[in-house]
């Protein structure tokens, strides 16, 4: 009988190199104000950056490679992350709101009425505010910034943008000689938390969402790859709603969010599809982050083959547990987090083997695939960021000889 082994991946973002830096922030940007232009050049050296990202990926012990979200650029004009705004610019019924349109301010909900408040009004900002606004705490937190919002109906633009996405992977598997490879896409929930002077309601704003999304999603899976949804807003909404709300409310808040989900991937193949769910990348105290017990099982509602989640940070570490009790659907493979983007320190392998037999011991070694915290791309060095993938190689190698005895 072979032995058996610990295949390995990210959660998408990696950094990107000095070179690809810079010639992002060369782009112009289209008279909507975000919409990047980008030109052949920019998409070859793009192309040729994944390349060589995927080879350090297999060089650092990763299986399951991804683009690192390379295709997906930043804004020049607005510090937006990649991985949430890179939607706006493939996504028709968008504008900016004018420059001197009043900021919105703290949104208070009421029981069975949820609303999500202001950015900088989430309750662990607030509780923290002197060391998230303090230049030298690490957690800083300038003035947010303005992003688009839904002005007219949706439909999706980005066709040629995801091709370049499949393309540029594909170019590296081959050079690789891999045959698969994962690109994250954004989930309806976390794409419609911008603003909306549209929609008569913020479930229609969801699920038109939804239908935009599937255009994409239905295009990576039909590369033959496999789709990350990426949905921080399952978890994280919770810190962004004022008051505290109940477990019961909040369930029934992001049910609607998961609903959507399983509308965009209706069809789409389940073995093809990994969610990602995190509770925020940024650094900062997180005390305000919502317990994993309360929305586990609703996450295993989603018809993904795959769960990406924390389980690195120290925040989050501990929940492991959870997954002992949590009804899985046949097939169901666990991603979970064992190198964390929240610090500098490079977890010991043997620590990452230990993470990595707890969840083994749960679902089984067949059903483990480990992975980062969250995207490592911004949040930390990128000297440390390829030291952890290393770490995690090395430790899902020894994590192999502990479960084969």
């Amino acid at each position: 009988m072979s032995e058996l082994t610990i295949q390995t991946t990210t959660s998408g973002s990696l950094p990107r190199s000095p070179e690809l830096v810079e010639a992002t922030q060369a782009l112009a940007v289209a008279e909507d104000g975000f919409t990047l232009v980008q030109t052949d050049e920019y998409r070859e050296l793009a192309a040729a950056a994944v390349t060589d990202l995927v080879a350090k990926q297999v060089e650092a012990g990763i299986t399951i490679v991804g683009d690192g979200e390379y295709g997906k650029a930043m804004t020049a004009a607005h510090d937006f992350g990649a991985w949430w705004s890179y939607s706006f610019q493939r996504t028709a019924g968008l504008a900016l709101p004018a420059l001197d349109a009043p900021r919105p301010g703290p949104v208070r909900s009421e029981p069975g009425n949820i609303r999500l408040t202001s950015m900088e009004d989430r309750r662990d900002w607030v509780r923290f505010a002197a060391a998230y606004f303090d230049p030298t705490s690490g957690v800083l937190m300038g003035e947010p910034p303005f992003w688009p919002e839904a002005v007219g109906p949706l439909s999706y633009r980005g066709h040629d943008a995801i091709a370049s996405d499949i393309a540029s992977l594909r170019r590296g598997l081959d050079a690789a000689g891999l045959s698969t490879g994962f690109i994250t896409s954004l989930a309806p929930g976390s794409a419609a938390r911008i603003g909306n002077s549209y929609f008569a309601t913020e479930e229609e704003h969801i699920w038109a969402w939804a239908d935009v999304m599937r255009e994409e999603y239905k295009a990576v899976t039909d590369a033959g790859l496999t789709l990350q949804i990426d949905d921080p807003s399952l978890a994280e909404s919770w810190d962004q709603i004022n008051p505290e709300p109940s477990v019961a409310d909040y369930r029934a808040f992001i049910q609607t969010r998961i609903d959507a989900i399983n509308h965009a991937i209706e069809g789409l193949p389940r073995e093809q599809v990994r969610i990602h769910l995190c509770w925020g990348s940024w650094h900062g105290p997180h005390t305000t982050d919502l317990e994993l017990r309360h929305i586990a099982d609703l996450v295993a509602q989603i018809n993904a083959a795959e769960i990406s989640f924390e389980a690195g940070n120290v925040r989050h570490e501990h929940e492991w547990k959870v997954w002992r009790d949590v009804e899985l659907p046949a097939g169901t493979t666990l991603l979970p987090g064992v190198v964390s983007h929240a610090t500098n320190v490079v977890e010991h392998p043997d620590l990452v083997a230990e993470r990595i037999v707890r969840f083994a011991e749960i679902v089984g070694p067949d059903h483990v695939i480990a992975s980062t915290d969250c995207g490592l791309g911004g949040r930390i060095h990128p000297a440390i960021a390829w030291a952890k993938l290393e770490s995690l190689g090395e430790g899902a190698r020894r994590a192999a000889k502990l479960l084969n005895g």
